[in-house]
């Protein structure tokens, strides 16, 4: 038993640094917390007592006058993009809209299901070179289209974003011709649809979503920081976009970029133009805002290959292509985009520790002379992280529970282990993806599109 004192205090010092660093964590965002409860109390006794609630369906205000553009990037989405297609059509109806769609040479699958649906408002879009590349190379060949489609009809009013497997609101163009003039980019709320069949892995989504969407962007706003768009159910402005092209040879989206969208959104407010997070309903008496749903991935390797994406873009990329730039609150809020490496850190320490403990524990427990104590700090240290676990818990059960209903709340409870365990698999994905040399490709999951819709 020589190694005993050695692993004793591994397993505490593996504990003090997890501690400190989670306590740190948890205190960021019970911050996000107070603010964002402030302002619901703020807002609830000043503004809505003084002014009706906004439904979007009654917002009154003039219509935009112009067409909207809607872009699809797509490859290999055979299976999914031809139904997407034909319901987008028919929730939002008609409109002067038109739905650019980019494809790939070397993809005829989705070529050919594109062309499955005939409709004059979808307007195919071949990519000149073989795929993949990026998506936001995708969306650059998109605006070049859009450009000669510009040519012809005049000037489009805004530019929205979907992906492939989207369930769009029927509202949507309305809400966002209502509003486009206010802001030069709007996002609205993106909802994970439970999936029965991954009750684990795809609803983890459904828990963050509903946390971030209802209400971490709503603090972001507040602070006055940037929102950053998540490709899907957002608007932006023709002006704000071309201004975006006019600083990068005409092309709009970071090309070598994994997470274009969100940049989109920062490098919007770095040049001091405002975005809007929007969360409103259709109608009076409805529960639900308009959002966009879809289905999210249900196995483990679709979920961390899609997470490494998403951390190395923000964590990784971004912190070299956008940096530490604007006030107090766009620092703050990078701070926290990218705090996801640090905290698979702080997870796998903390790990490590109850590991260690627990085989300890059990040695003591069969008769080995081993001295488990627990220091003063380390046991004050344990005693608050504990409670402000147990608030993070009421948070994440709360938010799940209201979207979702209360099932999905209370197993959003112990689908916190597993959104921990994704997250230090993704880091570890992400750190290889970064170091990787040469050029960045779409290195998209598989989507599926739903076969019963809701209203």
């Amino acid at each position: 038993m020589g190694f005993a004192p050695i692993l004793t205090a591994l397993a505490e010092e593996l504990a003090l640094f997890a501690g400190v660093g989670f306590a740190l964590f948890a205190l960021d965002d019970l911050a996000v917390d107070l603010i964002y409860f402030a302002r619901r109390l703020w807002r609830g006794a000043t503004v809505y007592t003084r002014y009706p609630r906004a439904f979007a369906q009654t917002m009154i205000g003039p219509d935009h006058g112009g067409w909207m553009a809607v872009f699809i990037p797509a490859w290999d989405e055979g299976a999914v993009i031809a139904p997407m297609l034909r319901e987008t059509l028919t929730r939002f109806g008609p409109g002067d809209y038109r739905l650019f769609v980019g494809h790939y040479p070397n993809d005829p699958a989705t070529a050919q299901a594109i062309a499955l649906v005939c409709d004059p408002r979808i307007v195919p879009v071949t990519v000149p070179h073989p795929g993949p590349t990026t998506k936001a190379d995708c969306l650059n060949h998109l605006y070049a289209a859009l450009q000669h489609e510009e040519a012809a009809r005049g000037p489009a009013h805004a530019i929205v974003l979907h992906d492939a497997e989207d369930v769009v609101h029927p509202c949507e163009l309305t809400l966002f011709a209502r509003l486009i003039k206010r802001a030069a980019a709007i996002q609205l709320p993106v909802v994970p649809l439970p999936d029965p069949t991954s009750p684990w892995i795809a609803g983890h989504y459904c828990d963050e979503f509903a946390e971030s969407h209802g209400k971490e962007l709503v603090v972001r706003e507040a602070v006055g920081a940037a929102i950053p768009l998540a490709g899907v159910a957002c608007a932006i402005e023709r002006g704000a976009l071309a201004r975006l092209a006019e600083g990068h040879n005409g092309r709009p989206f970071a090309s070598d970029s994994m997470t274009e969208d969100y940049e989109v959104g920062l490098r919007l407010g770095a040049l001091g133009l405002k975005t809007i997070f929007v969360r409103i309903p259709a109608a009076p008496g409805d529960r639900a805002a308009i959002a966009s749903r879809g289905h999210f991935p249900a196995t483990l390797d679709a979920a961390v290959r899609q997470k490494a994406r998403w951390i190395g873009g923000i964590a990784f990329s971004g912190w070299d292509r956008l940096g530490w730039h604007g006030g107090l609150g766009e620092r703050w809020m990078r701070l926290r985009d990218r705090r996801g490496p640090l905290a698979a850190l702080l997870m796998l320490a903390g790990y490590g520790a109850m590991l260690l403990w627990g085989q300890l524990a059990l040695a003591q427990s069969l008769g080995a002379s081993i001295a488990l104590v627990v220091g003063p700090r380390l046991a004050l240290l344990l005693k608050l992280n504990f409670a402000l676990l147990l608030w993070r818990i009421v948070m994440r059960f709360g938010f799940t529970a209201a979207a979702y209903g209360l099932s999905e709340g209370l197993l959003s409870v112990p689908r916190l282990v597993v959104a921990n365990l994704i997250a230090i698999l993704a880091v570890r994905r992400a750190l290889a993806l970064h170091g990787a040399p040469g050029p960045r490709e779409w290195d998209k999951t598989r989507h599926i599109f739903p076969k019963e819709l809701g209203a």
